[in-house]
C-alpha cells in the first residue's frame, strides 16, 4: 500500500425485501456510485440482491458475486458446516480488502437490512476495524410482509418477539405461548417444526404466511395449505398480537366495496392507491376481460361476467359486501367515466338500506382519453367535453343533440364506444353532425388500445376521417376549431389545442 493513497470505504448496504421501489435514496446513491458491487448468490449464479438493483448499475462497475460453498447444512469442509462458512467469509473479506486498499469504494448489497439477519455482518465482523465503514439501512423482510399482508404487528405497549426457525421446537413452544406477537424468520426446512409449535401453542388461526414478500413471485397461503416440502428460504410467518388479530376480524366482517380503475393499459398505470385496494380485498367482480388484467392472488375469488350487465354486477358486489366480503369491482380506465361507479351507487339509490351503511370507495384511475391525449400531444388542453355513442342506455336522439350542440360551441370532443358490431354507422353520422361546424382540416384523433401490446394511434382530418378504422376499443378524439397540427424535426407529428382564442391573452 503507498502511504498517503486513498483507501475505500466499504458499504453495507439495504436494498429492501425484494421491490426495487423500496430502496432508500442513500442505498441507491451509494449503489450507482461504488466501484465495486459485490452480492450473495447461490451456485447457480443467480442473486435476489443483484437483480432488485441491476438496472441501476452502472458501466464499468466491477461485480463481485459472493458464491456460498453450501446450501443445506451438510458439507465435505473437515470443520464442518460452521467452519464452511467461516472460511467462505475469510476469503471473501480478503477479496474485498484488496479493492479497498487499492481506491475502490465496496458496496456490498444485502437484502432487507444489513444487520437484521443479514450476512453482510460476518463482513463487516472481519473488516470494519481496519477500513472506513458506512452501512444503510434497508427495509427488512418483516415490515415488508406486514405491508403486503395489510395488517399492522402490534399497538401500545404489546411486545414484538422475531424468532429464528432453527431454535428447536421446545424452545419455539416456550416463546410462542408468552403474550405479544411474533415474527419466525428462517424457515425452508425447518417449516414442519415451526409449525407443529404454532400448533402447539394455539396459534395457528393467528398465523400468516408469505413468501417472497414485495418480489414478483409473493404468494400469501393460509398456513395449513402450506407445502413442508415447498417452502423457500425467503418465507416467514407473521403472527400479530392477539388484539390485533380481533380488530382484524372484526374489520373482515364489516366489508366494504371499493369500485376501481384499473388505467387503459399496462400494470404501470395503475395507481397505488388501487392496487392496494385490489391486494386486499377477498373478492374481485367486473367484466371478464377487465378481470384478466388483474393477476391472480391465491385465495381471492374472482366473478367476472359479460359487458352489458352492469347491474347485476353491482347488486352482486354489493351483496358480498354486506355479507363481509371485501370487494373490489373492476373497471378499465376510470371507474366514473362511462364506467361502474354509477352503476353501484344506483343500485345503493335503489337497492335496500343495509347497502347505504357499507363502507363504499370510488379509486379513481387514468382514463382512457387522457392517455389517448398524451400520445398525440394536448388535444384536450382547452375546454373539450366527452360523448358515447352507445345508445343502449340513452335513445339515439339524445346522441344527436349533444353532437350538435358540442359541435356548434366549439368543444374539442372524445368519443367513447364509437362502433360495435351493433352500431355499425353512428361514428359516420357523429362525422356528418360534427364536419358541419368544422373545417375539413381539423385533427382528428384515432387511438386503440393505448397502454396495451396491441395499441395503434392514427392522426388524420376531419375530411379524411374514415369511420371503419374504429371499434370498441378505439377512443376517437376531434379537436376545435382552434386544434392545430404541428411537425418535429424528427417527422413526428402533435397536435394541441391552445389554451387561448386568436389574440386574447391566455388565463386559467
Amino acid at each position: 500500500m503507498i502511504a498517503g493513497a486513498r483507501i475505500g470505504c466499504l458499504f453495507g448496504v439495504g436494498v429492501g425485501p425484494g421491490d426495487p421501489e423500496l430502496i432508500t435514496v442513500k442505498a441507491l446513491r451509494v449503489v450507482k456510485q461504488a466501484h465495486v458491487i459485490a452480492y450473495p448468490c447461490a451456485r447457480h449464479g443467480n442473486s435476489n440482491a443483484r437483480s432488485i438493483v441491476c438496472s441501476e448499475l452502472a458501466y464499468g462497475q466491477i461485480e463481485l458475486p459472493m458464491m456460498y460453498p453450501v446450501t443445506t447444512e451438510q458439507t465435505e469442509h473437515p470443520g464442518g458446516y460452521e467452519a464452511a462458512l467461516s472460511q467462505f467469509y475469510d476469503d471473501m473479506s480478503a477479496q474485498i480488502a484488496e479493492h479497498l486498499a487499492s481506491g475502490r469504494d465496496v458496496a456490498v448489497l444485502c437484502e432487507g437490512d444489513p444487520f437484521f439477519y443479514g450476512s453482510y455482518m460476518y463482513l463487516h465482523d472481519r473488516l470494519a476495524h481496519r477500513f472506513t465503514t458506512q452501512v444503510i439501512p434497508g427495509v427488512a423482510s418483516i415490515m415488508g410482509a406486514a405491508a403486503q399482508l395489510g395488517t399492522p404487528l402490534v399497538r401500545r405497549d404489546a411486545e414484538f418477539t422475531v424468532l429464528p426457525g432453527t431454535l428447536s421446537e421446545d424452545v419455539l413452544i416456550a416463546k410462542l405461548n408468552q403474550q405479544g406477537a411474533f415474527a419466525i424468520m428462517k424457515l425452508g426446512r425447518n417449516f414442519a417444526k415451526v409449525k407443529r409449535a404454532i400448533d402447539s401453542a394455539g396459534l395457528v388461526d393467528r398465523a400468516l404466511f408469505i413468501e417472497r414478500a414485495t418480489m414478483a413471485a409473493e404468494r400469501i397461503i393460509p398456513l395449513r395449505e402450506v407445502d413442508p416440502l415447498q417452502v423457500p428460504y425467503f418465507s416467514l410467518i407473521l403472527i400479530p398480537d392477539s388484539s390485533q388479530a380481533q380488530r382484524d376480524k372484526t374489520i373482515r366482517n364489516s366489508g366494504w366495496i371499493s369500485v376501481v380503475g384499473l388505467g387503459p393499459g399496462g400494470p404501470g398505470w395503475i395507481t397505488p392507491e388501487a392496487q392496494q385496494a385490489l391486494n386486499e380485498a377477498t373478492d374481485l367482480v367486473g367484466y371478464h376481460t377487465y378481470l384478466d388484467r388483474v393477476p391472480v392472488r391465491f385465495g381471492q375469488r374472482r366473478f367476472g361476467s359479460d359487458n352489458k350487465i352492469e347491474a347485476d354486477r353491482a347488486r352482486h358486489a354489493l351483496s358480498l359486501a354486506e355479507s363481509g366480503r371485501r370487494v373490489c369491482v373492476v373497471s378499465s380506465g376510470d371507474p366514473g367515466i362511462f364506467a361502474m361507479a354509477s352503476a353501484v351507487l344506483e343500485c345503493v339509490d335503489q337497492g335496500p338500506p343495509a347497502w347505504r351503511s357499507l363502507d363504499i370507495r370510488i379509486l379513481p384511475g387514468l382514463s382512457a382519453m387522457q392517455a389517448a391525449a398524451s400520445r398525440v400531444g394536448a388535444p384536450l388542453g382547452h375546454d373539450f367535453c366527452v360523448i358515447s355513442l352507445s345508445d343502449r342506455l340513452k335513445p339515439w336522439e339524445v346522441v344527436v343533440n349533444r353532437l350538435e350542440s358540442a359541435a356548434r360551441a366549439d368543444f374539442a370532443i372524445a368519443i367513447y364506444n364509437p362502433i360495435s358490431s351493433e352500431r355499425l354507422w353512428q361514428l359516420g353520422e357523429a362525422r356528418t353532425i360534427i364536419a358541419r361546424h368544422r373545417s375539413p382540416e381539423t385533427p382528428v384523433v384515432l387511438a386503440r388500445s393505448v397502454g396495451r401490446s396491441d395499441e395503434r394511434t392514427m392522426i388524420t382530418d376531419l375530411e379524411h376521417f374514415d369511420p371503419s378504422l374504429a371499434d370498441m376499443q378505439t377512443i376517437v378524439l376531434i379537436g376545435s376549431s382552434t386544434t392545430r397540427a404541428i411537425s418535429l424535426s424528427n417527422a413526428r407529428k402533435l397536435i394541441y389545442t391552445p389554451r387561448s382564442y386568436g389574440d386574447r391573452s391566455s388565463g386559467a
